[in-house]
């Protein structure tokens, strides 16, 4: 008798250590990136861009390409001299300040869409002040 008791009891608290580990969910280190602090006006597509974002040393942000309609193709057509970036998808890119860095950099994006009113590609030139 005394060993089916403790056997129950020894199943019976592997179930529940196995209940909280399913149910615990580690926290996530990762925070989400957070789009650049911009300031560009966005031709319409086949029309070049330029703009600007401000963005502290060593940290990243998103830049969104914000011309209307829908992107299809997008890629890097001037990397940065002092930080990196990176696509995410067609109509997002990442740039990544260098740590320790402080000034400009300048850096091309690479965009074919359709619009409402116009097709083609253009490049959305980037001037970071990196602070």
């Amino acid at each position: 008798m005394k060993t089916s008791i403790v056997t129950t009891r020894a199943s019976g608290v592997a179930a529940l250590a196995l209940i909280f580990a399913l149910n615990v969910t580690p926290a996530s280190s990762a925070q989400p990136v957070p789009e650049c602090s911009m300031s560009m006006t966005l031709a319409d597509w086949g029309e070049n861009s330029s703009g600007d974002i401000d963005v502290a040393s060593g940290q990243s942000c998103q830049i969104p390409i914000g011309i209307r309609g829908t992107v299809t193709d997008s890629a890097i057509s001037q990397k940065p001299a002092y930080g990196k970036l990176k696509k995410i998808n067609a109509s997002t890119f990442e740039y990544r300040a260098k740590a320790k860095y402080k000034g400009s950099d300048t850096f091309a994006i690479k965009a074919t869409g359709q619009g409402p009113k116009a097709s083609g590609t253009s490049v959305i030139t980037v001037h970071a002040t990196i602070k």
